[in-house]
């Protein structure tokens, strides 16, 4: 039998690229969302608590159904399910460019929600398998692709709705973002046997078999993942979602503001450098961990976030610290969609990584339950402060439980499955020492 040849670097990063391209495209469905809140509501007066329900059926969507979608992705490969999703993330933006009752909002929500999060799963898990030696890496920069891809259309976005009303935007960007990830999706494909070589033995350790899904779901590390998952996400959906009310009531958000030479009103200027260290710290806090380990950067990560968002709470009033902690707390906060799915791979191995990545990432779903929750709570005690409060301290919680739960738990679970350490193998039974 034939073993087949290495596939080549260029064969690798044009892989990621496409994969990075696609998420680039489903980014404004997220975090373009906050900019149509406003003008909604404007509109048909329906309540920021009502309309903020879609955004939550839409990360509910995106990720409870990505196992299902994940196992499909596995067995079939990424090209014809994430093809045929951008028709579907063009279709959920018509919709809601459309909608005039909450019931057609929800449904727009659905059916990007599916779309988004098909081209979210096949991605990343495409990006774990075809990069064994930069894990880490492979993963920040794919979802860097999500993280920061509004960037660019954040501006664009904003003088359309104010020029041609929401709608004209919900329709033409819609069917921009669709197409092309229908288009580029066709270049997508998982590697095959012996195509992606083991990596050599670095500061991560990785399993030698591969895990079932039904096994990754028996398995203790998983679940410690997932609470610490739904802990630090929600804080940052949180933010995502409510940062145009949060500015609001602060009373910065049209207050202009000039750093590095550019002057945009608080709200606008936050909004852009928040997609862009979002993304950023994505392959950054990746890269880390390929060199120090998962858990120890995760250490260091939620610990930022956490002091991060409580100065925002502290400082946010000031329009110039408003638009930097905010930033600060998204720098913080987006690694958890590096460090989970290469954390999830190495424990679980590459055959159902996209399938065992995406059971992981239904926490962000369980997450974003605790959104409109944000609302009731500011609404009960009449600020942002309780809301602020718990997001601190589940963040600084987790860093916790990553270095005292989790890494426990990991290097167990790992001796347990024949992983090659680091260290030199230990001697026989026979020749046990004192």
């Amino acid at each position: 039998m034939r073993t087949p040849s290495t596939a080549s670097a260029a064969t690798r990063w044009g892989q990621l690229f496409a994969g990075i391209v696609c998420m680039v495209m489903i980014a404004n469905l997220q975090y373009g969302w906050t900019l149509f809140v406003g003008p909604i509501d404007q509109k048909y007066n329906w309540g920021l608590a009502a309309i903020q329900i879609a955004f939550t059926i839409f990360v509910l969507t995106e990720t409870w159904l990505v196992p299902i979608e994940g196992y499909l992705i596995d067995k079939f490969g990424p090209r014809i399910m994430i093809s045929l999703s951008g028709v579907l993330v063009a279709i959920a933006w018509v919709i809601n460019s459309i909608a005039d009752s909450l019931f057609l909002l929800y449904v727009g929500a659905a059916v990007g929600g599916i779309g988004a999060g098909v081209v979210y799963g096949g991605s990343v898990g495409n990006a774990l398998k075809w990069f064994p030696d930069r894990r880490g890496l492979a993963a920040g920069l794919t979802a860097a692709g999500f993280g920061a891809g509004s960037a660019l259309t954040v501006i664009p976005i904003a003088n359309m709705i104010q020029s041609s009303g929401y709608e004209a935007a919900f329709l033409w960007f819609g069917l921009g973002q669709g197409i092309v990830v229908a288009l580029v999706a066709l270049a997508l494909r998982a590697p095959a046997p012996g195509e992606v070589p083991a990596p050599a033995a670095s500061a991560v350790q990785q399993t030698r078999r591969d895990y079932t899904p039904a096994e990754t779901l028996k398995s203790p590390p998983f679940w410690v993942m997932y609470v610490m998952f739904v802990m630090v996400g929600a804080g940052g959906l949180m933010a995502i979602a409510q940062l145009a009310p949060i500015a609001r009531d602060f009373k910065v958000d049209g207050i202009p503001v000039t750093l590095l030479g550019l002057t945009l009103p608080a709200l606008t200027f936050a909004l852009t450098i928040d997609r862009v260290l979002n993304g950023i710290c994505r392959p950054f806090f990746g890269w880390v961990s390929d060199h120090i380990g998962r858990e120890n950067t995760m250490f260091i990560a939620f610990l930022l976030e956490g002091i991060g968002i409580y100065a925002l709470l502290l400082f946010g009033s000031n329009p110039v610290m408003f638009v930097i902690l905010s930033g600060f707390v998204f720098f913080a906060w987006g690694e958890i969609y590096s460090l989970f799915p290469a954390t999830c791979t190495d424990i679980y191995g590459r055959k159902f990584a996209t399938t065992n990545y995406g059971l992981l990432y239904t926490a962000k779903g369980t997450a974003a339950l605790l959104v409109p929750l944000a609302n009731v709570l500011t609404n009960a005690t009449g600020s942002w402060h309780a809301v602020f409060y718990v997001a601190a301290v589940l963040n600084i919680v987790a860093a916790f439980m990553a270095m005292f739960v989790l890494k426990p738990l990991r290097i167990r679970a790992l001796a347990g499955s024949e992983v090659p350490a680091p260290s030199p193998s230990p001697r026989p039974a026979t020749a046990r020492s004192a």
